[in-house]
Protein backbone atom coordinates (compact mmCIF):
# COMPACT_ATOMS: atom_id res chain seq x y z
CA UNK A 1 0.00 0.00 0.00
CA UNK A 2 1.59 3.33 -0.81
CA UNK A 3 -0.36 6.77 -1.70
CA UNK A 4 1.98 8.30 -4.49
CA UNK A 5 -0.92 9.98 -6.51
CA UNK A 6 -1.94 14.09 -5.23
CA UNK A 7 -5.56 13.64 -6.41
CA UNK A 8 -5.80 10.87 -4.28
CA UNK A 9 -4.80 12.64 -1.25
CA UNK A 10 -6.45 15.09 -2.04
CA UNK A 11 -9.85 12.93 -2.24
CA UNK A 12 -9.37 11.35 1.28
CA UNK A 13 -8.99 15.01 2.29
CA UNK A 14 -12.09 16.15 0.93
CA UNK A 15 -13.89 12.52 1.85
CA UNK A 16 -12.61 12.64 5.57
CA UNK A 17 -13.56 16.45 5.76
CA UNK A 18 -16.94 15.33 4.79
CA UNK A 19 -17.34 12.11 7.48
CA UNK A 20 -16.24 14.34 10.46
CA UNK A 21 -17.72 17.80 9.61
CA UNK A 22 -20.60 17.67 7.84
CA UNK A 23 -23.95 16.80 8.97
CA UNK A 24 -25.46 13.62 8.73
CA UNK A 25 -22.50 12.12 6.01
CA UNK A 26 -22.17 8.34 6.80
CA UNK A 27 -18.37 7.34 5.74
CA UNK A 28 -19.83 4.41 3.41
CA UNK A 29 -21.78 7.02 0.97
CA UNK A 30 -19.28 9.57 1.11
CA UNK A 31 -16.93 7.21 -0.30
CA UNK A 32 -19.07 6.03 -2.91
CA UNK A 33 -19.93 9.21 -3.77
CA UNK A 34 -16.01 9.90 -4.01
CA UNK A 35 -15.01 7.04 -5.79
CA UNK A 36 -18.05 7.86 -8.56
CA UNK A 37 -16.95 11.26 -9.53
CA UNK A 38 -13.14 9.39 -9.97
CA UNK A 39 -14.28 7.00 -13.06
CA UNK A 40 -10.45 7.26 -14.15
CA UNK A 41 -8.82 6.26 -10.74
CA UNK A 42 -7.99 2.01 -11.68
CA UNK A 43 -9.07 -0.53 -9.19
CA UNK A 44 -5.72 -0.39 -7.24
CA UNK A 45 -6.37 3.44 -6.90
CA UNK A 46 -9.49 2.77 -5.20
CA UNK A 47 -8.77 0.04 -3.49
CA UNK A 48 -5.76 2.65 -1.48
CA UNK A 49 -8.14 5.67 -1.10
CA UNK A 50 -10.75 3.16 0.31
CA UNK A 51 -8.50 1.31 2.81
CA UNK A 52 -6.96 4.66 4.05
CA UNK A 53 -10.06 6.24 3.94
CA UNK A 54 -11.81 3.87 6.59
CA UNK A 55 -8.62 2.92 8.17
CA UNK A 56 -8.08 6.90 9.40
CA UNK A 57 -11.85 7.03 10.88
CA UNK A 58 -11.22 4.03 12.04
CA UNK A 59 -7.80 4.63 14.21
CA UNK A 60 -9.15 8.56 14.53
CA UNK A 61 -8.81 8.82 18.31
CA UNK A 62 -5.27 7.26 18.39
CA UNK A 63 -4.22 8.82 15.75
CA UNK A 64 -5.30 12.41 17.66
CA UNK A 65 -2.63 11.20 20.47
CA UNK A 66 -0.05 10.82 17.69
CA UNK A 67 -0.81 14.48 16.20
CA UNK A 68 -1.24 15.82 19.95
CA UNK A 69 -4.35 17.68 19.38
CA UNK A 70 -7.85 17.26 18.12
CA UNK A 71 -8.58 16.79 14.25
CA UNK A 72 -10.03 20.22 12.95
CA UNK A 73 -11.49 21.02 9.40
CA UNK A 74 -7.92 22.55 9.26
CA UNK A 75 -5.67 19.86 9.93
CA UNK A 76 -6.58 17.04 7.88
CA UNK A 77 -3.71 16.88 6.32
CA UNK A 78 -1.63 16.45 9.41
CA UNK A 79 -3.81 13.08 10.29
CA UNK A 80 -3.39 11.78 6.99
CA UNK A 81 0.52 12.24 7.77
CA UNK A 82 0.20 10.75 11.60
CA UNK A 83 -1.75 7.63 9.53
CA UNK A 84 0.87 7.02 6.67
CA UNK A 85 4.19 7.09 9.36
CA UNK A 86 1.93 5.14 12.03
CA UNK A 87 0.98 2.40 9.29
CA UNK A 88 4.53 2.89 7.80
CA UNK A 89 2.44 3.46 4.24
CA UNK A 90 5.18 5.15 1.53
CA UNK A 91 4.03 8.34 0.60
CA UNK A 92 4.99 11.00 -1.57
CA UNK A 93 5.78 14.82 0.18
CA UNK A 94 3.19 16.56 -1.92
CA UNK A 95 2.60 20.36 -1.10
CA UNK A 96 -0.66 20.03 0.64
CA UNK A 97 1.72 18.30 3.49
CA UNK A 98 4.31 21.42 3.26
CA UNK A 99 5.03 22.86 6.11
CA UNK A 100 3.58 19.73 8.93
CA UNK A 101 6.12 18.83 11.52
CA UNK A 102 6.68 15.28 12.01
CA UNK A 103 9.44 15.44 14.67
CA UNK A 104 6.35 15.37 17.57
CA UNK A 105 4.55 12.27 15.92
CA UNK A 106 7.70 10.75 15.78
CA UNK A 107 8.82 10.91 18.84
CA UNK A 108 5.21 9.66 20.13
CA UNK A 109 5.54 6.53 17.64
CA UNK A 110 8.90 6.27 19.11
CA UNK A 111 7.13 5.22 22.20
CA UNK A 112 5.05 2.51 21.30
CA UNK A 113 2.99 3.04 24.07
CA UNK A 114 -0.53 5.00 24.77
CA UNK A 115 -1.89 6.11 27.55
CA UNK A 116 -5.28 5.32 28.03
CA UNK A 117 -7.44 1.93 26.62
CA UNK A 118 -9.85 4.41 24.76
CA UNK A 119 -6.79 5.65 22.83
CA UNK A 120 -5.03 2.32 22.44
CA UNK A 121 -8.71 0.91 20.79
CA UNK A 122 -9.56 4.14 19.17
CA UNK A 123 -13.06 4.41 20.95
CA UNK A 124 -14.70 7.67 22.78
CA UNK A 125 -13.96 7.57 26.43
CA UNK A 126 -17.46 7.04 27.44
CA UNK A 127 -17.43 4.09 24.81
CA UNK A 128 -14.64 2.40 26.57
CA UNK A 129 -16.54 2.96 30.12
CA UNK A 130 -19.76 1.60 28.67
CA UNK A 131 -17.85 -1.29 26.98
CA UNK A 132 -16.58 -2.27 29.86
CA UNK A 133 -19.07 -2.09 32.80
CA UNK A 134 -21.42 -4.09 29.77
CA UNK A 135 -18.93 -6.71 28.60
CA UNK A 136 -16.71 -7.10 31.22
CA UNK A 137 -13.02 -8.27 31.11
CA UNK A 138 -13.63 -9.33 27.36
CA UNK A 139 -14.68 -6.23 25.75
CA UNK A 140 -11.08 -5.66 24.67
CA UNK A 141 -11.14 -8.97 22.81
CA UNK A 142 -14.15 -7.54 20.93
CA UNK A 143 -13.04 -3.78 20.28
CA UNK A 144 -9.61 -5.51 18.68
CA UNK A 145 -12.35 -7.87 16.29
CA UNK A 146 -14.13 -5.01 15.54
CA UNK A 147 -11.25 -2.62 14.75
CA UNK A 148 -9.87 -5.20 11.64
CA UNK A 149 -11.32 -4.59 8.08
CA UNK A 150 -15.07 -6.61 7.20
CA UNK A 151 -14.69 -9.70 5.25
CA UNK A 152 -16.70 -9.11 2.46
CA UNK A 153 -19.94 -12.01 2.52
CA UNK A 154 -22.66 -12.54 0.04
CA UNK A 155 -26.16 -14.01 0.41
CA UNK A 156 -26.51 -16.77 -2.47
CA UNK A 157 -30.41 -15.83 -3.56
CA UNK A 158 -31.44 -19.31 -3.63
CA UNK A 159 -34.88 -18.55 -5.60
CA UNK A 160 -32.09 -18.71 -8.43
CA UNK A 161 -29.23 -20.17 -7.41
CA UNK A 162 -27.11 -22.07 -5.24
CA UNK A 163 -23.90 -21.26 -3.62
CA UNK A 164 -21.66 -23.80 -5.83
CA UNK A 165 -23.58 -22.17 -8.85
CA UNK A 166 -22.74 -18.55 -7.34
CA UNK A 167 -19.08 -19.62 -6.98
CA UNK A 168 -18.62 -20.85 -10.25
CA UNK A 169 -20.13 -18.03 -11.90
CA UNK A 170 -18.74 -15.43 -9.77
CA UNK A 171 -14.98 -17.28 -11.08
CA UNK A 172 -16.14 -16.83 -14.18
CA UNK A 173 -15.92 -12.89 -14.27
CA UNK A 174 -12.90 -13.48 -12.23
CA UNK A 175 -14.28 -12.97 -8.61
CA UNK A 176 -12.50 -15.85 -6.05
CA UNK A 177 -14.83 -17.11 -3.56
CA UNK A 178 -15.92 -19.65 -1.01
CA UNK A 179 -18.33 -21.27 0.74
CA UNK A 180 -18.34 -20.46 4.96
CA UNK A 181 -19.05 -23.32 7.47
CA UNK A 182 -21.84 -23.69 9.18
CA UNK A 183 -23.75 -20.56 6.75
CA UNK A 184 -25.86 -22.57 4.19
CA UNK A 185 -26.46 -19.51 1.90
CA UNK A 186 -22.96 -17.56 2.48
CA UNK A 187 -20.32 -16.50 0.12
CA UNK A 188 -17.31 -15.24 1.11
CA UNK A 189 -14.89 -12.95 -1.27
CA UNK A 190 -11.26 -13.69 -1.10
CA UNK A 191 -10.66 -9.67 -1.26
CA UNK A 192 -12.92 -7.14 -1.54
CA UNK A 193 -13.75 -6.16 -5.37
CA UNK A 194 -17.18 -4.19 -6.26
CA UNK A 195 -19.30 -7.32 -6.65
CA UNK A 196 -21.91 -4.72 -7.91
CA UNK A 197 -20.77 -4.60 -11.87
CA UNK A 198 -20.69 -8.06 -12.22
CA UNK A 199 -23.57 -10.24 -14.15
CA UNK A 200 -24.35 -12.78 -11.24
CA UNK A 201 -25.18 -9.01 -9.48
CA UNK A 202 -27.50 -7.13 -11.85
CA UNK A 203 -29.43 -10.66 -12.62
CA UNK A 204 -29.98 -11.16 -9.13
CA UNK A 205 -28.10 -13.99 -8.01
CA UNK A 206 -27.21 -12.63 -4.48
CA UNK A 207 -26.92 -9.81 -1.77
CA UNK A 208 -24.17 -8.57 -0.12
CA UNK A 209 -25.60 -9.53 3.46
CA UNK A 210 -23.10 -10.17 6.43
CA UNK A 211 -22.97 -13.92 7.82
CA UNK A 212 -24.20 -13.03 11.10
CA UNK A 213 -27.31 -11.20 9.59
CA UNK A 214 -27.94 -14.49 7.69
CA UNK A 215 -28.52 -16.23 10.99
CA UNK A 216 -31.78 -14.30 11.97
CA UNK A 217 -33.81 -15.75 9.12
CA UNK A 218 -32.49 -18.72 9.65
CA UNK A 219 -33.32 -18.64 13.29
CA UNK A 220 -36.78 -16.85 12.72
CA UNK A 221 -38.27 -20.20 11.66
CA UNK A 222 -40.48 -19.66 8.59
CA UNK A 223 -42.44 -22.18 6.62
CA UNK A 224 -43.86 -21.71 3.11
CA UNK A 225 -47.27 -20.67 3.37
CA UNK A 226 -47.25 -18.30 6.43
CA UNK A 227 -47.71 -14.98 6.77
CA UNK A 228 -44.67 -13.13 8.09
CA UNK A 229 -44.19 -9.24 9.03
CA UNK A 230 -40.71 -7.96 8.86
CA UNK A 231 -41.79 -4.72 10.79
CA UNK A 232 -38.22 -2.92 10.40
CA UNK A 233 -37.70 -3.91 7.45
CA UNK A 234 -35.38 -1.01 5.69
CA UNK A 235 -33.95 -1.61 2.52
CA UNK A 236 -35.07 -5.28 3.32
CA UNK A 237 -31.77 -7.44 3.25
CA UNK A 238 -33.21 -9.62 5.70
CA UNK A 239 -36.25 -9.58 3.93
CA UNK A 240 -35.18 -11.12 0.58
CA UNK A 241 -33.65 -13.49 2.55
CA UNK A 242 -37.06 -14.99 4.35
CA UNK A 243 -38.70 -14.77 0.45
CA UNK A 244 -36.10 -17.35 -0.22
CA UNK A 245 -36.30 -19.28 2.86
CA UNK A 246 -40.32 -19.32 1.75
CA UNK A 247 -39.76 -19.98 -1.64
CA UNK A 248 -41.61 -17.13 -2.37
CA UNK A 249 -44.87 -18.79 -1.09
CA UNK A 250 -46.77 -17.09 1.36
CA UNK A 251 -46.77 -13.51 2.18
CA UNK A 252 -44.16 -11.12 3.57
CA UNK A 253 -45.11 -7.57 4.70
CA UNK A 254 -42.88 -5.55 4.84
CA UNK A 255 -42.67 -2.13 7.20
CA UNK A 256 -40.87 0.49 7.67
CA UNK A 257 -40.72 4.34 8.76
CA UNK A 258 -39.04 5.50 5.46
CA UNK A 259 -40.74 5.80 2.25
CA UNK A 260 -37.34 5.91 0.40
CA UNK A 261 -36.02 2.06 2.16
CA UNK A 262 -39.25 0.64 1.11
CA UNK A 263 -38.53 1.83 -2.83
CA UNK A 264 -35.30 0.40 -2.27
CA UNK A 265 -36.48 -2.97 -1.05
CA UNK A 266 -39.16 -3.05 -3.87
CA UNK A 267 -36.58 -2.94 -6.95
CA UNK A 268 -33.62 -5.20 -4.91
CA UNK A 269 -37.13 -7.59 -4.98
CA UNK A 270 -37.93 -7.34 -8.37
CA UNK A 271 -33.87 -8.30 -9.25
CA UNK A 272 -34.23 -11.09 -6.62
CA UNK A 273 -37.22 -12.34 -8.17
CA UNK A 274 -39.28 -11.96 -4.77
CA UNK A 275 -42.63 -11.89 -5.69
CA UNK A 276 -44.63 -12.74 -2.04
CA UNK A 277 -43.35 -8.67 -0.59
CA UNK A 278 -45.58 -6.36 0.44
CA UNK A 279 -44.62 -3.02 1.47
CA UNK A 280 -46.20 -0.89 3.99
CA UNK A 281 -45.11 2.33 5.37
CA UNK A 282 -45.67 2.97 8.90
CA UNK A 283 -47.24 6.36 8.81
CA UNK A 284 -49.48 5.53 11.84
CA UNK A 285 -50.28 3.27 14.56
CA UNK A 286 -53.83 2.32 12.58
CA UNK A 287 -50.88 0.13 10.13
CA UNK A 288 -49.65 -1.70 13.10
CA UNK A 289 -53.22 -1.82 14.66
CA UNK A 290 -54.59 -3.69 11.45
CA UNK A 291 -51.87 -6.30 11.84
CA UNK A 292 -52.64 -7.19 15.51
CA UNK A 293 -52.98 -11.11 15.63
CA UNK A 294 -52.26 -11.45 12.22
CA UNK A 295 -48.78 -12.98 12.02
CA UNK A 296 -47.77 -16.59 12.01
CA UNK A 297 -44.21 -15.21 12.32
CA UNK A 298 -42.68 -11.55 13.01
CA UNK A 299 -39.65 -10.36 12.50
CA UNK A 300 -38.19 -7.31 14.60
CA UNK A 301 -34.79 -5.96 13.47
CA UNK A 302 -34.57 -3.25 15.88
CA UNK A 303 -33.34 0.04 15.95
CA UNK A 304 -29.90 -0.14 17.96
CA UNK A 305 -26.49 1.52 18.94
CA UNK A 306 -25.12 -0.67 16.23
CA UNK A 307 -22.00 -1.63 18.00
CA UNK A 308 -21.84 -4.58 16.73
CA UNK A 309 -21.39 -3.67 13.15
CA UNK A 310 -18.51 -1.16 13.63
CA UNK A 311 -16.29 -3.16 11.51
CA UNK A 312 -17.96 -1.87 8.05
CA UNK A 313 -19.35 1.17 10.08
CA UNK A 314 -16.12 2.55 11.71
CA UNK A 315 -17.57 6.69 11.56
CA UNK A 316 -20.61 5.44 13.99
CA UNK A 317 -18.75 5.14 17.13
CA UNK A 318 -18.04 9.51 16.61
CA UNK A 319 -21.59 10.56 15.85
CA UNK A 320 -23.55 8.46 18.83
CA UNK A 321 -23.39 9.22 22.35
CA UNK A 322 -24.62 7.58 25.92
CA UNK A 323 -27.51 9.98 25.71
CA UNK A 324 -28.29 8.39 22.07
CA UNK A 325 -28.17 4.87 23.68
CA UNK A 326 -30.56 5.76 26.42
CA UNK A 327 -32.71 6.60 24.11
CA UNK A 328 -32.67 4.12 21.51
CA UNK A 329 -32.88 1.81 24.47
CA UNK A 330 -36.24 3.12 25.31
CA UNK A 331 -37.52 3.22 21.46
CA UNK A 332 -36.71 -0.79 21.48
CA UNK A 333 -38.85 -1.39 24.21
CA UNK A 334 -41.38 0.63 22.80
CA UNK A 335 -41.11 -1.60 19.40
CA UNK A 336 -41.39 -4.85 21.40
CA UNK A 337 -44.73 -3.77 23.59
CA UNK A 338 -46.38 -2.05 20.47
CA UNK A 339 -45.43 -4.59 17.86
CA UNK A 340 -45.91 -8.02 18.93
CA UNK A 341 -49.30 -7.89 19.24
CA UNK A 342 -49.00 -8.37 15.70
CA UNK A 343 -48.03 -12.24 16.26
CA UNK A 344 -50.87 -14.94 16.38
CA UNK A 345 -51.77 -17.11 19.66
CA UNK A 346 -49.29 -20.05 18.78
CA UNK A 347 -46.58 -17.61 16.39
CA UNK A 348 -43.20 -16.71 16.81
CA UNK A 349 -41.27 -13.81 16.82
CA UNK A 350 -37.83 -12.65 16.59
CA UNK A 351 -36.23 -9.43 18.80
CA UNK A 352 -32.76 -8.77 16.85
CA UNK A 353 -30.29 -6.03 16.69
CA UNK A 354 -26.56 -5.27 15.68
CA UNK A 355 -25.44 -4.54 19.03
CA UNK A 356 -23.18 -6.31 21.33
CA UNK A 357 -24.40 -4.65 24.56
CA UNK A 358 -26.48 -6.66 27.23
CA UNK A 359 -28.38 -3.43 27.73
CA UNK A 360 -29.66 -3.45 24.21
CA UNK A 361 -30.37 -7.38 23.80
CA UNK A 362 -31.18 -9.95 26.67
CA UNK A 363 -32.21 -7.37 28.89
CA UNK A 364 -34.49 -5.92 27.07
CA UNK A 365 -36.22 -9.26 26.30
CA UNK A 366 -36.45 -10.10 30.47
CA UNK A 367 -37.99 -6.75 30.67
CA UNK A 368 -40.22 -7.07 28.08
CA UNK A 369 -41.71 -11.28 29.53
CA UNK A 370 -41.61 -9.77 32.63
CA UNK A 371 -44.60 -7.42 31.75
CA UNK A 372 -45.68 -10.04 28.97
CA UNK A 373 -46.99 -13.39 30.03
CA UNK A 374 -48.72 -14.16 27.22
CA UNK A 375 -45.26 -14.79 25.54
CA UNK A 376 -42.50 -17.13 26.41
CA UNK A 377 -38.27 -17.37 25.22
CA UNK A 378 -37.86 -20.26 23.07
CA UNK A 379 -33.91 -20.19 22.95
CA UNK A 380 -31.63 -16.54 22.01
CA UNK A 381 -28.42 -16.37 20.72
CA UNK A 382 -25.32 -13.67 20.72
CA UNK A 383 -22.85 -13.81 18.02
CA UNK A 384 -19.61 -11.82 19.12
CA UNK A 385 -17.63 -10.16 16.67
CA UNK A 386 -14.36 -11.70 17.88
CA UNK A 387 -16.23 -14.95 16.12
CA UNK A 388 -15.49 -13.32 12.92
CA UNK A 389 -18.49 -11.49 11.61
CA UNK A 390 -20.91 -8.71 12.78
CA UNK A 391 -21.74 -8.65 16.49
CA UNK A 392 -25.40 -9.59 16.44
CA UNK A 393 -28.58 -10.84 18.71
CA UNK A 394 -31.44 -12.77 18.35
CA UNK A 395 -34.25 -14.12 20.96
CA UNK A 396 -37.06 -16.32 19.11
CA UNK A 397 -40.13 -15.56 21.42
CA UNK A 398 -43.00 -17.87 21.09
CA UNK A 399 -46.69 -16.21 21.63
CA UNK A 400 -48.58 -18.85 24.02
CA UNK A 401 -51.51 -17.27 24.83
Amino acid sequence: MELIHRNLAIGIHDALQETFFEKNKYADKVIERLLKAHKKWGSQDRAVVSEIFYNIIRWKKRLEYYMGEGVKPNNIYRLIIAYLLWSKTNYKKFEEFDGIKIADILTKLKKDTVPTKAIEHSIPEWLAETLEKELGAGWEKEMRALNEQAPTVLRANTLKTSTKELISDLSDENVVAYTVKNYPDAVQLEEKKNVFLTTAFKEGLFEVQDASSQKIGYFLDVKEGQRVVDACAGAGGKTLHLAALMQNKGQIVALDIFEWKLAELKRRAKRAGAHNIETRMISDNKVIKRLHDKADRLLIDAPCSGLGVLKRNPDSKWKIDQDFIDRIKKEQQQILQDYSKMVKVGGKMVYATCSILPSENNLQVEEFLKHNSGFKLVKDEKVMPSQGYDGFYMALIERVS
